[in-house]
């Protein structure tokens, strides 16, 4: 998602852009009160002073911007807005200052980036809840297809997945590749979130549209951890038609161990695979 860049245009406009990066607000009330700065005035790249103020979190700043009209809604080139770099940065005052004067949720980046979106993958917890109650959609959705929930996972924001489980997110909602939150947070290795997901009925089994699964994919980055919890909810094993295990399965003895104590004492099938 876009990060916040500082090229300016003139003389008055610089001095502007950095007074609400600093958090200089006798500076920056100076200048708008001149008349010779316009409170929306913007950089090649269509950032505006209230975007900058907003992304530093200077509330202050902020309040005299929109106090003195700044447009609020305003959107880069990228699309983004001020909402979105305070939800980004995690600046829950900021956030909520915002939305007392008309703030939008409903805007878009040029990936389909959204504020909850941008707070749900950098982990601001209080932000997203904020935004929740404010009206953001659960369901928005990078162009890519990756939700809200799918971004925190990724992250390992485990409290942010807890919030947006119980606000309503789907659990098996997929990106455009078959990637699930499940398998994401299988792959970084996140076992708690595993194991919340996996609760909450996340699909054990689904798989990407290459064809791997949550448990191939711990197995072949050797997240013992994230096996152990998806063992507990008796996953496919992904057995052969040549009765052999793929090898992500097998590449050490502990991921073994993990398997043999899964069978139980019993031999069948499996058992013979792994002790050849």
């Amino acid at each position: 998602m876009c990060r916040m860049s500082f090229k300016k245009e003139t003389p008055l406009a610089n001095a502007a852009f950095w007074a609400a990066k600093r958090g200089n607000l006798a500076l920056l009330r100076l200048l708008l009160n001149s008349g010779r700065v316009d409170v929306d005035c913007r950089d090649s790249h269509g950032t505006t002073l209230l975007m900058v103020a907003s992304y530093a979190g200077h509330i202050d700043c902020v309040r005299e911007l929109v106090l003195q009209g700044a447009d609020i809604n305003l959107q880069r080139e990228s699309g983004t807005t001020a909402l979105f770099f305070a939800a980004q940065q995690g600046h829950n005052d900021v956030v909520r200052f915002l939305f007392g004067f008309g703030a939008s949720t409903e805007c878009r980046t040029k990936d389909g980036g959204t504020a909850l979106l941008a707070a749900s993958q950098y982990g601001h917890m209080p932000v997203v809840e904020t935004l929740l109650k404010h009206g953001a959609n659960i369901h928005d959705q990078l162009y890519d297809g990756a939700t809200a929930l799918f971004l925190a996972a990724q992250g390992g924001y485990l409290d942010v997945i807890r919030l947006l489980l119980s606000s309503g997110a789907k659990v098996n909602q997929p990106r455009q590749d078959g990637t699930a939150p499940l398998w994401i947070a299988s792959q970084m290795g996140h076992s708690e979130v595993v194991r919340v997901m996996l609760l909450r009925g996340a699909d054990r089994d689904a798989a990407r549209n290459d064809g791997t699964t949550a448990l191939l994919k711990a197995a072949n980055k050797g997240y013992n951890d994230v096996i152990k919890e998806l063992l507990k909810f008796s996953p496919t094993l992904g057995i052969l038609k040549a009765n052999e295990l793929p090898a992500e399965l097998t590449k050490n003895e502990h991921i073994l161990h993990l398997l043999r104590q899964k069978e139980g004492p019993g031999k069948n099938e499996l058992g013979s695979v792994l002790d050849r």
